[in-house]
C-alpha cells in the first residue's frame, strides 16, 4: 500500500526531496517516439518554463532537474522559513499566479476600506495559501497538471497523462544530497540523450555551467554557498566548483566503465562527507535502483526510524553510502 504523502515529508527530518513524475504507458513528455517518429521535444521546453516559473511563486528552492523522454527529475528544498516572512498581500498575490483566488482576496488585493468580514476572509484564504506555497504535493501538482492538459490537447485525446502518483524521497543529509543531485543531472549523459553535462538541454546542470563562466550562478536555481560553517547563508553546502567537478568526473567514469578508477582529485570532497569512491560510482549512477523512501547515511536513518517510530525496512531505508 503507498504511504501516505503527509508521512513522506517531514520537514523536522529534512527540506530536501528527490521526486520523479512519470508518464502513463507509452505516453511521450518529449523526445522521439521509434515506433511512429513523432517528436515531442518542444515539450522540454513547457516543462522547463513552468517549473522554474513555480520556483519564483512557491517557497520551494530548484536545486537539480533533468526532463528526460517520458519523465523528470527534481531535487528541491522546502523552505519553512521564507514563507512565514511573506505578508498577506505578497502570499494573495504569489497564489494570484497560479489561480484566481475568490471574490474576498481579489477584493482586498484592490485596497481601499474593506468591511471587517472581508478582510478576515481574505487573511483566513491567505493562511490557506501560505501552507500550498510550502507542500510539495501543491508544488508538484501545479507543475504537472497544465503540461497534462497541454499535452493531452495536442495528441487529441483525453485520460491520464502522469502517473497516479509522483514519487519522492526524502534526502536525509549532504551525502544523499549530493549523491542524489549527481545522478539526476548526469541523467541525460548516462541515457545517451547527450554526451557532457554542458550540453544536456533543459537541465539544471547546463544552466549552472552556463552561468559558472561568467562566475556567476543562475538566480532562479537554489545556490551553493560553500561548506558547513557558523552563520550559514540559505543554499547547497558545498562549492560549486567542487560540485561541478564531482559531476564530469563522475560522467567520465560512467561513460567509460572505468569502475574504481576515480580520479584523485575526487577524492576530497568524498573524503570531506564520508564516502568511499567505489560506493559513489555505484549511487551516482543507481540512485534509483539503490534507494527507498528515505535516503541517507546509516546514522541518519536510525534517527529518522527513531523519531518516526519504524522498523528499519531494508528496501524503504537503505542506501549504499
Amino acid at each position: 500500500m503507498p504511504m501516505p504523502r503527509c508521512q513522506q515529508v517531514c520537514l523536522d527530518d529534512t527540506p530536501y526531496y528527490h521526486c520523479v513524475a512519470r508518464c502513463v504507458r507509452r505516453a511521450f513528455l518529449c523526445g522521439e517516439d521509434p515506433q511512429t517518429g513523432a517528436s515531442y521535444e518542444h515539450r522540454r521546453g513547457w516543462v522547463e518554463r513552468r517549473l522554474l516559473f513555480l520556483a519564483s511563486v512557491f517557497s520551494i528552492d530548484v536545486c537539480a532537474y533533468a526532463v528526460m523522454s517520458n519523465h523528470l527529475h527534481l531535487v528541491l528544498h522546502i523552505d519553512s522559513e521564507r514563507v512565514k516572512n511573506w505578508s498577506v498581500v505578497e502570499v494573495l498575490e504569489r497564489w494570484h499566479k497560479l489561480h484566481k483566488g475568490t471574490t474576498f482576496t481579489q477584493r482586498y488585493l484592490l485596497g481601499g476600506a474593506l468591511p471587517a468580514y472581508v478582510i478576515a476572509l481574505a487573511e483566513a484564504a491567505a493562511e490557506i495559501y501560505r501552507e500550498r506555497l510550502m507542500d510539495l504535493s501543491w508544488f508538484m501538482k501545479e507543475l504537472n497538471e497544465p503540461i497534462a492538459r497541454r499535452a493531452n490537447l495536442e495528441d487529441e485525446c483525453t485520460g491520464h497523462f502522469w502517473e497516479g502518483r509522483f514519487k519522492s524521497q526524502a534526502l536525509l543529509d549532504e551525502t544523499a544530497l549530493m549523491a542524489c543531485m549527481a545522478y539526476v543531472d548526469l541523467n541525460p549523459v548516462r541515457s545517451g540523450i547527450s554526451d557532457r553535462p554542458e550540453d544536456s538541454d533543459f537541465t539544471s546542470i547546463k544552466k549552472r555551467i552556463a552561468a559558472a563562466k561568467s562566475s556567476n550562478q543562475p538566480t532562479i536555481l537554489f545556490p551553493f554557498v560553500g561548506n558547513p560553517r557558523q552563520e550559514m547563508p540559505n543554499g547547497l553546502p558545498f562549492k560549486l566548483t567542487d560540485y561541478l567537478e564531482l559531476v564530469d568526473l563522475t560522467g567520465r567514469i560512467v561513460r567509460e566503465s572505468k569502475k574504481g578508477s576515480i580520479d584523485a582529485s575526487l577524492l576530497p570532497i568524498l573524503q570531506r562527507l564520508n564516502i568511499s569512491s567505489e560506493n559513489w560510482l555505484c549511487i551516482a549512477t543507481e540512485f534509483e535502483a539503490r534507494t527507498g523512501r528515505v535516503v541517507g547515511q546509516e546514522l541518519s536513518i536510525d534517527q529518522y526510524c527513531d523519531s518516526h517510530q519504524r522498523k528499519r525496512h531494508r528496501k524503504s531505508t537503505q542506501l549504499l553510502i
